[in-house]
């Protein structure tokens, strides 16, 4: 199994930017295809990107395509989730997630999709 570690979320105020990162222990990273979360309160997880095993491919949700950046150091085992021009509506607890399982959309894009999560972190967009 691989146990995921979230940082760098925090306050910031809209149009800002941040980058969150995940740090991967345990069974080889490159063995799993990864996923950020989010969770705003009341609101159902739902996938903000995924990425393949390589970084070859990625998904966006329509809310973050064109101003996100998901990548991947698979030496370094390590996820990054950049977002620019951030907004009121990015406020949610963010969530690294990994599975083994080499599925496309939308199946990428599921929750229960997902072996292994992180413990989350705070992003707080300010108006």
């Amino acid at each position: 199994q691989v146990q995921l570690v979230e940082s760098g979320g925090g306050l910031v105020q809209a149009g800002g930017s941040l980058r969150l990162s995940c740090a991967a222990s345990g069974r080889t990273f490159s063995d799993y295809v990864m996923g950020w979360f989010r969770q705003a309160p009341g609101k159902e997880r739902e996938c903000v990107s995924a990425i393949s095993w390589e970084g070859t491919t990625t998904y966006y949700t329509d809310s973050v395509e064109g101003r996100s950046t998901c990548s991947r150091d698979n030496a370094n085992n390590m996820l990054y989730l950049q977002i620019h021009n951030l907004k009121p509506e990015d406020t949610a607890v963010y969530y690294c997630a990994a599975t083994s399982q080499n599925y496309g959309l939308p199946r990428v894009t599921w929750a229960s999709t997902y072996d292994f999560w992180g413990q989350g972190t705070q992003v707080t967009v300010s108006s």
